[in-house]
């Protein structure tokens, strides 16, 4: 638990430091970054993580047959699937206080939870499916809260990710190649109003 609690503290003084970089630097006036350059370099952040996770820990250690990942990881003491890693990166990254929020969507969700659950996320996932290399990006108000949110395409990096989702019981989409889309990583944050 120490651990979780240092990490989340980690990702929150970074989370931090992001939205307000640029503030009184060599005495200039404050200068806010916005939050269309915030929302990227969260989204780099968690990319570069979850592709590490993915294929230096979950591909590896499945390749020599060291530990197998699962839905049931807590219980089944496996790994947990790389998209439960970005699940509970963000209920940690809660945990900090900073408002910052991150999932995992998709037109063919194998969890239902994980589909889109407004027309902007409708529209943004469709539009991601037709062009993966732009992000789709805007304002939102959810429960009376402004909000800025971006979805960025969410690749099939290894052939672990192939594979569980064509093989999923609950998939709807069994054809899926390294490198296609899966769907989206949508990040939310606090917008003023």
């Amino acid at each position: 638990m120490p651990l979780r609690k240092a990490l989340a503290g980690l990702f929150g003084l970074m989370l931090c430091l992001l939205m307000g970089w640029g503030t009184g630097l060599a005495g200039k006036e404050s200068a806010m970054v916005p939050a269309e350059t915030v929302v990227d370099y969260i989204y780099a952040v968690l990319a570069s993580d979850r592709t590490f996770y993915t294929v230096h820990v979950v591909e590896r250690m499945q390749q020599r047959g060291v530990i197998e990942s699962s839905e049931r990881w807590r219980s089944e003491k496996t790994l947990p699937l790389p998209a439960q890693f970005v699940q509970e990166s963000s209920r940690l990254a809660a945990l900090t206080g900073v408002k910052v929020q991150y999932r995992l969507i998709s037109l063919h969700p194998i969890n239902k939870l994980s589909g889109p659950t407004n027309e902007f996320e409708k529209k943004a996932l469709e539009a991601i499916m037709a062009d993966p290399n732009r992000p789709y990006k805007g304002f939102v108000t959810e429960g009376g809260e402004r909000q800025f949110q971006a979805l960025y395409a969410d690749h099939a990096v290894s052939p672990v990710c192939v594979t569980c989702h064509n093989a999923h019981p609950q998939s709807l989409k069994r054809d899926y190649k390294l490198n296609d889309v899966l769907g989206a990583v949508l990040i939310s944050i606090p917008a003023p109003s």
